[in-house]
């Protein structure tokens, strides 16, 4: 395997943005890691949550062995506090995730490809909201999507905040009263990627953790329960454990192999 951290300049944002990336290499002498590499290859985009940043996952799990074993691209961007949204006052990281960003990579990194079946994206806390709100907006981009602890109930931490005592907020969000139901509001994405798969369009395999000690566990379950109630399939996890990264490394190894053993 490669492994590239990159900084380049983004359009969308207009400022330089940095990622990690780790690419198939065709080696067959390194010890203990099976490689492979074809001339296309699957690609993984994986999101960090809240407090961190591109590096978090190099950092903290075993993301470059767990890619050697299935000759996968892992594409690690930052997007800072941004909560993965076109912010209201700030950056409109949503765009930049889900449009600029892949077509930034492709054109650095030829064996990628933009066939849905070969792209894939999964996140933590923060990061799997924003990788879930991505693979239900745009259905037609990701084969698989994968949520681990994610903060998947947006309107919900702006209940009954005041604006004025909570500027970061607002400054993602904007107004406060019209969250819910709007497009960050990751309950009523879902809604409107059901509508899609009414008109026939395919939504991507879904799967989601977390743990029973996390204070989002139940966010996440309301969450499972809105998508069972549309009717969207979903394969739901739980088991011992808190926000914590011995636990989203477990997960990101289990899912990998769901992602991509095929």
């Amino acid at each position: 395997m490669a492994l590239v951290q990159i900084g380049f300049h983004s359009d969308v944002l207009g400022k330089a943005q940095n990622a990690c990336v780790v690419l198939p290499a065709s080696n067959s002498s390194l010890i203990g890691m099976r490689t492979g590499r074809e001339n296309v290859f699957p690609t993984l985009w994986l999101l960090h949550g809240l407090s961190d940043d591109h590096s978090i996952w190099m950092r903290r799990t075993s993301v470059e062995r767990y890619a050697s074993e299935y000759g996968v691209a892992v594409v690690m961007p930052s997007a800072e506090k941004s909560w993965y949204c076109d912010m209201k006052y700030g950056d409109r990281y949503f765009t930049y995730i889900t449009e600029e960003l892949p077509d930034i990579m492709r054109g650095f990194f030829r064996g990628m490809s933009d066939r849905r079946e070969y792209n894939c994206i999964a996140g933590l806390s923060m990061g799997g909201y924003g990788a879930l709100k991505a693979a239900l907006t745009f259905p037609g981009k990701y084969r698989y999507a994968a949520s681990f602890s994610g903060a998947l109930d947006i309107a919900g931490y702006v209940r009954g905040k005041h604006e004025a005592k909570e500027p970061y907020w607002y400054s993602v969000l904007g107004e406060f009263d019209k969250v819910p139901g709007g497009k960050d509001d990751l309950f009523a994405v879902a809604e409107r990627a059901f509508q899609k798969k009414e008109l026939g369009e395919k939504l991507p395999e879904i799967y989601m953790w977390c743990g029973t000690s996390d204070r989002l566990f139940g966010a996440n379950l309301r969450f499972k329960e809105k998508l069972e109630s549309l009717g969207i399939e979903n394969t739901w996890s739980e088991s011992e454990g808190d926000h914590e990264w011995s636990c989203w490394d477990r997960q990101l190894e289990k899912v990998m192999g769901l992602m991509f053993r095929k």
